[in-house]
């Protein structure tokens, strides 16, 4: 398994280090954010360990950008800072786990080796149709370098029509996934999201477009 570990204090870096490599894990170290960015866009590495407080970038800043750019290696933040609001803030970045300092070598590696057995069970934060991208860690559509955000029922509109392109999805169907079955909501409500969606689809000119088929549902396909 091969490690990125991002951390500005170059006597624990070497120390880690160390203790992952005697653990049988391949390790690249830095010791800023822009060279965590730089090296963990190259998508060659199976984990993440980044410390939060690095100068240039910090670690939920970095996090945030390679979740963008759609790399979806799983990460553990190390930090000092074990206030709940800075715990939840790494975690909605896209973090896995969270270990506050000081922390011994043993819970670190098995927090490690926890987070790299759930990487065989990621859910792949991106879905893909002809060129389109749905990020569901950032809730944006996005095609040829133009994006657009979604709110939450939109993003789960688009990932039922990404994971089933070209399928019909009937108004029943998004209702009961979406809203819930007892849920008091009117059926046009589906209709007002689909409308919103498919002006954002029209906004980053996607060449795909939700079409309505009379009796049955929606379906996502290639626009003609």
């Amino acid at each position: 398994m091969r490690l990125l570990l991002a951390e500005d204090d170059p006597k624990l870096l070497k120390s880690l280090i160390h203790i992952f490599e005697a653990n049988k894990f391949a390790v690249d170290g830095v010791m800023n954010g822009k060279d965590a960015f730089f090296y963990a866009q190259s998508g060659e590495y199976d984990g993440l360990v980044l410390d939060i407080m690095m100068p240039g970038l910090d670690g939920i800043e970095v996090l945030k950008r390679l979740r963008k750019e759609g790399v979806t290696a799983p990460a553990l933040f190390l930090t000092a800072r074990t206030e709940v609001s800075q715990r939840v803030e790494g975690l909605d970045a896209g973090a896995d786990d969270y270990l506050p300092k000081p922390f011994s070598s043993s819970e670190l590696l098995a927090r490690v080796r926890a987070m790299l057995r759930r990487k065989d069970n990621y859910m792949h934060d991106l879905l893909t149709y002809n060129g389109m991208v749905l990020n569901r860690s950032t809730y944006e559509l996005v095609y040829n370098g133009s994006t657009q955000p979604l709110n939450c029922k939109e993003l789960q509109i688009a990932e039922m029509l990404l994971q089933q392109p070209n399928g019909i999805i009937s108004i029943e169907q998004f209702m009961t996934h979406i809203w819930g079955w007892n849920a008091d909501v009117d059926t046009s409500v589906v209709w007002v999201h689909i409308s919103n969606l498919r002006k954002k689809i029209d906004t980053i000119k996607a060449p795909v477009e939700i079409r309505f088929v009379r009796g049955a549902g929606y379906k996502l396909e290639d626009k003609q």
